[in-house]
């Protein structure tokens, strides 16, 4: 539905270049990292204190250029994430950070993500322009002084290092006071302590200081939702839910298509890279220091407004617009970008984005490219005689996507009310699950031709799943590595 990670395949041909920012100490480039050490096997009290280190910097450039600076070193609070799981295992995300012990070179703490300028460099105005926006990592407070890594997928689709910054823990520019908490704060969900467990902040931008208790039961309601569904249902006793209250003075958010303009507390705004249903924020600070009041590993903004929208990015936030009738969806699917770094599977929705020849394997684990079908990146799930590709009844359904979406981007012309755009994709749901139920594999993981907003030479993990359409339930591959994630950050 949204575009919820920041790549897509052709879009990685392109030349970077790096730039060095020292915050303290010397700084180095590093092509291949010195030393990395068998997940899992890092001592987190050899390393880490019981703190979370955010560096806060800044990421410029256009569609073929990158450059990083620093803003600032911050302390986020208690550390959320796991103490056994240092070093990322999933390699997802269109960039990726290695946090390294100065002295020794080995890699302490690693994690991969997606960003909103990596989006942004993939818009025909990158062509043009260039841009700036803030961004953040954050790891384990270190005890000594680290080198950060940051690293950007190459042509081939493996992570290149394009910046490196040393930091010194006890330096001067290191600020080491956390958040004195000024908001409201609340627990929907308690499992345990926050590093055994997947912690959720849910934060709301829109909401007025009358609308509060709205905003709690908008946290609750679609908090329910989420529990509802696998795995998060399965694994509801490895979850931590809390919310930040941030009161406007009135409410919604800004919508600049149909000319609503608003100023809130988040700076949530539709219409990001002039697509009308993408709501983002580009304000992280701001949003990365409401969330630190309470201890997070992701984080979601429900938006105050009836109007379909939001966006999921990997390991950055999710968006839902609160009191559309697909909220429920909206909240499911956009998590399974923020947490999974699944990959949109439709293609029949107008995006933003320029579509690029496809030359390598998707990096993201619920597409492929085929390039080698006897090694299927999901093969385990396949069964046996299932044929690869997998047939079914493309060019029906292709024909159905488009009439919709030629009338969806009519009715959006038209600025009908949005109830009116609730009953078409109401329309579009049933006729698709009627579609759905004549399929042969539709049960069945295999390759299925169009998914990433490519009609052809792109294949999905299954039939159908939520990253597809708006059935509320995620195929097996999607499923499969929402579950790696959850093992990621509990015990």
């Amino acid at each position: 539905m949204m575009r919820g990670k920041a790549i897509l395949f052709g879009l990685l041909l392109l030349p970077y270049t790096a730039h060095l920012q020292i915050l303290s100490g010397p700084a180095t480039y590093i092509e291949e990292s010195a030393s990395e050490v068998p997940a899992g096997k890092v001592a987190f009290e050899n390393f880490f204190l019981d703190k979370t280190m955010r560096l806060d910097f800044y990421h410029s450039g256009n569609a073929s250029d990158d450059h990083f600076a620093t803003d600032q070193v911050v302390s986020d609070g208690i550390w959320p994430g796991s103490r056994t799981v240092l070093i990322d295992r999933l390699g997802f995300g269109q960039y990726f950070f290695e946090v390294l012990d100065q002295e020794t070179k080995t890699v302490i703490y690693s994690r991969g993500f997606s960003s909103i300028f990596g989006e942004w460099q993939t818009t025909p105005e990158a062509d043009k322009n260039y841009g700036t926006f803030s961004e953040s990592v954050r790891f384990p407070w270190p005890k000594k002084p680290v080198l950060v890594v940051l690293k950007k997928r190459n042509p081939e689709n493996k992570f290149q290092a394009v910046w490196t910054t040393t930091i010194d823990p006890s330096s001067r520019q290191v600020n080491p006071a956390d958040i004195i908490p000024t908001h409201k704060t609340d627990v929907i969900l308690q499992s345990g302590p926050a590093f055994q467990k997947v912690d959720l902040v849910i934060l709301g931008d829109g909401y007025s200081a009358k609308e509060m208790e709205k905003f709690r039961n908008d946290a609750k309601r679609l908090s329910s939702v989420l529990l509802s569904v696998e795995p998060f249902k399965s694994r509801k006793n490895d979850i931590n839910i809390r919310t930040v209250e941030t009161p406007s003075e009135q409410p919604g958010v800004n919508k600049p298509h149909p000319g609503v303009f608003k100023r809130t507390p988040l700076s949530v705004s539709y219409g990001i890279f002039d697509s009308e249903r993408y709501a983002l924020t580009f304000d992280n600070k701001t949003v990365r220091n409401v969330a630190s009041e309470v201890p997070y590993d992701f984080m979601v903004i429900l938006i105050n407004e009836k109007t379909y929208g939001g966006g999921g990015i990997y390991n950055l936030y999710t968006t839902v617009s609160a009191d559309n009738k697909f909220a429920d969806y909206i909240m499911v699917h956009e998590l399974g970008h923020n947490m999974g770094a699944l990959a949109d599977e439709y293609y029949t929705s107008a995006v933003s984005y320029e579509a690029q020849k496809i030359t390598v394997e998707p990096w993201e684990p619920n597409v492929t490219a085929l390039l080698d079908k006897d090694n299927l990146k999901w093969k385990a799930e396949v069964d046996p005689g299932t044929p690869i590709p997998t047939p079914w009844n493309k060019e029906a359904f292709d024909a159905f996507g488009y009439k919709i979406q030629k009338e969806r981007d009519s009715l959006r012309s038209a600025k009908v009310p949005e109830n009116v755009m609730e009953d078409l994709f109401t329309r579009q749901l049933n006729q698709e699950t009627q579609f759905f139920s004549t399929e042969k594999y539709a049960q069945k993981a295999g390759a299925f031709e169009g998914a990433n907003y490519t009609q052809y030479g792109l294949f999905r993990s299954q039939l159908d799943c939520i990253m597809y359409t708006r059935h509320i339930k995620f195929c097996k591959v999607c499923l499969k590595t929402l579950e790696t994630v959850f093992d990621e950050y509990t015990q």
